[in-house]
């Protein structure tokens, strides 16, 4: 799930790593930076996103993350597995309930 997030963030607005720990946490998701990290790492060797320095007005320049056309396709097809994932939990709580 957190890649399909980290995408879904990344698509909305390019952000660097921290920045992204922050929204994810802004979204009641309890995640570290020790989580967010690897999956950028692999998200960026898998080619669904690539990086670019920006300068920070505080420290030295950050490294942003924008979503390749390989990233876009990537998340339109997390988003449907996500949906069909979604609606076969759904499904199982109405039988349990019945």
């Amino acid at each position: 799930m957190l890649p399909l997030v980290v995408l879904q963030l990344i698509q909305q607005e390019e952000s660097y790593g921290y920045e992204l720990v922050e929204r994810l946490t802004a979204l009641d998701l309890e995640v570290s930076t020790g989580l967010v990290y690897p999956v950028l790492n692999r998200l960026e060797r898998d080619a669904l996103v690539t990086t670019f320095s920006r300068s920070s007005p505080s420290g030295p320049p950050r490294k942003y993350f924008a979503l390749t056309d390989a990233g876009e396709i990537a998340l339109a097809v997390a988003r449907q597995q996500w949906e069909h994932t979604a609606a076969a939990v759904r499904d199982a709580i109405e039988l349990e309930r019945e």
